[in-house]
């Protein structure tokens, strides 16, 4: 069955008047959606364009460009293969499935659309249900939270839900602290400026159709959207965090983290989307974040937190790094001792979108640099697809002494395979595979059916790679029965 759902804004959102765009199912009446400002590159921090809602079935979305009469017109990730048709200075299409889409009328990346299609929620808590604690829009404290429960006769425990309603919510101390065992939803049409917080708890859950704001904090570059740290079954499913100063979602020695249907935007200096730091078995499904920092990165030992890094997934997801890199493993571990080791990784039906670093040093759309005496091991790439971008290199697998992180070089990079990489670019600066010396290597690097320009690539002459001395068994195959990267 067709079905759509739209959230209307709450006051004091700020929005944009580059677009307006309407939804309905096919044939219905139009409903027309707010579209929210939102910023992008830390290097010339612009205003672009986002809307959100639900669906199930087909939804046809209309898309009026109101500054520039329509010239031409791309949707992408370009693997989505969304089909439009032009109505004057519109664009129409019909999708028969939830997307996360940049729409850029007459080439423009920066001043875009995005547009977020959600599932449908599944199991939506109720406000109405004895065990919901209701935040109407206000500012808050942590202690209204508490003595509004206690009020309710439970004795000043913890409530199972909190629930924030649509409106501007703002959290006093910008710090919510979330008890174990407890739901924080913020439902569609709600704001809530400040940042979530999981220390040392278990079995929490932050979800909703709402936002969390941190766009105005400059003051405090050390907040996060979500932090999660020492802390056991944590899920984050179908928000949305917007500039936060730091990361949108940091990870530090936890385990068993589900992150599902997330998307986010940042424009500072170590604005990374998801860190993650000795952290294990942690899963990463259907995301899109568009960062001014590493989109993806995954640590071992790093301040606080210590040990290794192993059994995460990254999947189905879109990435926008606007600097450094969209994936990235290795750079820090414990250089005191005897390293970490990072393994069991895996990257798996991915859309990169950009990725624009001015320093060669922090090259690579995939990259591993293992330092601080790191191992890093059995990862896989499989099914990236990796449209133009603006400044970098394809792959960088490098053994590094980063003397702006590493005291010491790391120790070796092994058994990486790449499957189904396709990349449509200049691919102008030589990807690097490099061992630090003849103790500290790259080995077992396998390329299955690697596409640059629509090529399959045979060596790693024709792809553009310069190995070192320091690496061995690097290899190239082409398997015409294991060929297809098209994303679903």
């Amino acid at each position: 069955m067709n079905q759509v759902v739209g959230y209307e804004a709450p006051k004091g959102a700020i929005g944009r008047e580059d677009y307006r765009v309407f939804v309905r199912i096919p044939e219905g009446e139009w409903q027309e959606l707010f579209v929210y400002e939102v910023k992008v590159d830390m290097h010339d921090v612009r205003h672009a364009s986002m809307v959100y809602f639900d669906m199930a079935g087909q939804a046809e979305v209309r898309v009026e460009s109101l500054n520039a009469a329509v010239r031409s017109a791309v949707i992408r990730p370009l693997s989505a293969d969304v089909a439009f048709e032009y109505e004057h200075d519109a664009i129409i299409f019909t999708l028969d499935r939830p997307r996360k889409l940049s729409i850029e009328i007459n080439g423009e990346r920066f001043s875009n659309l995005h547009l977020f299609a959600n599932p449908l929620e599944e199991q939506a808590p109720d406000p109405a249900d004895d065990d919901v604690l209701v935040m109407k829009p206000a500012i808050h404290r942590t202690e209204d939270l508490y003595r509004a429960w206690e009020a309710d006769g439970n004795g000043g425990q913890a409530p199972k839900v909190i629930y924030f309603a649509p409106g501007m919510h703002y959290l006093e101390e910008t710090i919510l602290r979330i008890p174990s065992g407890t739901t924080v939803y913020i439902a569609g049409g709600a704001i809530v400026v400040g940042s979530m917080l999981c220390d040392r708890v278990h079995d929490v859950t932050i979800r909703g159709r709402g936002m969390l704001y941190l766009s105005d904090f400059h003051r405090f570059s050390a907040f996060r959207g979500v932090r999660i740290v020492f802390s056991r079954n944590i899920t984050v499913e179908g928000i949305i965090t917007m500039d936060p100063p730091h990361y949108s979602i940091y990870i530090g020695k936890s385990e068993h983290i589900r992150i599902r249907n997330f998307k986010s935007f940042s424009t500072r200096g170590w604005s990374d989307g998801i860190d993650m730091m000795a952290s294990s078995h942690i899963d990463i499904d259907d995301v899109f974040l568009r960062t001014s920092d590493d989109c993806i990165a995954i640590y071992g030992t790093r301040w606080d937190f210590a040990g290794d890094s192993r059994e995460i997934t990254v999947r189905n997801s879109v990435l926008w790094a606007d600097v450094a890199h969209p994936l990235m493993i290795g750079t820090h571990g414990d250089h005191h001792r005897s390293g970490d080791v990072i393994e069991n990784v895996r990257f798996e039906n991915i859309d990169i979108l950009e990725h624009h670093e001015p320093q060669p040093n922090y090259w690579g759309a995939m990259a591993i640099n293992a330092g601080d005496k790191n191992i890093v091991r059995n990862v896989s790439y499989d099914g990236i697809r990796v449209e133009a971008f603006e400044l970098g290199q394809l792959i960088d697998l490098r053994v590094v002494w980063n003397k702006d992180y590493n005291p010491v070089p790391g120790q070796r990079i092994e058994h990486i395979t790449f499957t189904n990489i396709s990349y449509n670019g200049s691919n102008s600066n030589k990807n690097r595979i490099y061992g630090y010396d003849k103790e500290r290597t790259v080995s077992g690097v396998t390329f299955t059916n690697l596409r640059i320009n629509g090529e399959l690539i045979r060596n790693a002459e024709q792809g553009h790679f310069e190995l070192n001395e320091f690496a061995g068994d690097i290899v190239f195959r082409v398997d015409p029965l294991n060929s297809s990267s098209k994303g679903s």
